[in-house]
């Protein structure tokens, strides 16, 4: 058991799809040792969940509303309410899943 644990979903829409959005995503996941996953949506949109200390998902959350990868335009963010969790999840670290 971690003390501090959150997860938190999210949704993130604009051009992020075709430039590598997920991929950076993922990268800034493990830099900050955050669990989860992302994937495209048929809509256009990228979605995932973040777990992990709260600190360090906000820090992500931050993250996923002002940067992006560098040719992404994000136009909006949408996250779920942060949740308290007990222990990880996903415990084989932040996956982006290929459809």
């Amino acid at each position: 058991m971690s003390p501090g644990l959150v997860a938190v979903k999210f949704e993130i829409f604009g051009k992020v799809q075709r430039v590598f959005f997920r991929k950076y995503t993922q990268q800034e996941a493990q830099r900050l040792g955050l669990h989860g996953w992302c994937e495209n949506t048929p809509s256009g949109t990228v979605h995932g969940e973040l777990e992990g200390p709260a600190d360090k998902v906000r820090e992500m959350k931050r993250w996923l509303e002002k940067t992006g990868s560098p040719k992404s335009r994000i136009e909006k963010a949408v996250f779920s309410e942060e949740t308290a969790i007990q222990s990880y999840t996903h415990v084989s670290g932040f996956e982006v899943i290929r459809q």
